[in-house]
């Protein structure tokens, strides 16, 4: 028997760290309680143990996967937070004001269609 760690017990609604039980710790204990009700619990409880042991053992792969995707999370994580910092970082640069998209040229007077003083044969006709 021994008591759960503070991390252990926060996951708990118990407000205390319990005590808990092997499950070498169950199989002593059925030897000492006597009841048929004590003694019953008891090897369901074993039997949790063994199911929770085979289920470890079959599923190792999806262990090995998971771990796995526990590293690639958290190096995407670490990309993100650098992207994040880039994005910050360019928000606070002053933006330049850049127009875009299409812009004519400003043209003389003269040059317009229509003035006299622009037109190649009003020159020659004063």
């Amino acid at each position: 028997m021994f008591q759960l760690s503070p991390e252990e017990a926060k996951s708990l609604r118990s407000q205390s760290a319990p005590y808990v039980f092997t499950e070498h710790g169950i199989a002593m204990l059925s030897s000492v309680l006597r009841s048929k009700r004590a003694v019953q619990m008891n090897i369901q409880i074993i039997r949790a143990f063994i199911r929770l042991r085979e289920m470890l053992l079959n599923h190792k792969d999806l262990a090995v996967r998971v771990e796995k995707v526990e590293t690639v999370n958290q190096h995407h994580g670490a990309m993100i937070g650098v992207l994040a910092g880039e994005i910050l970082s360019m928000k606070k640069a002053p933006a330049t004001k850049r127009r875009f998209g299409f812009q004519a040229e400003k043209k003389d007077e003269s040059s317009r269609i229509g003035s006299s003083a622009g037109s190649p044969g009003a020159s020659k006709s004063r």
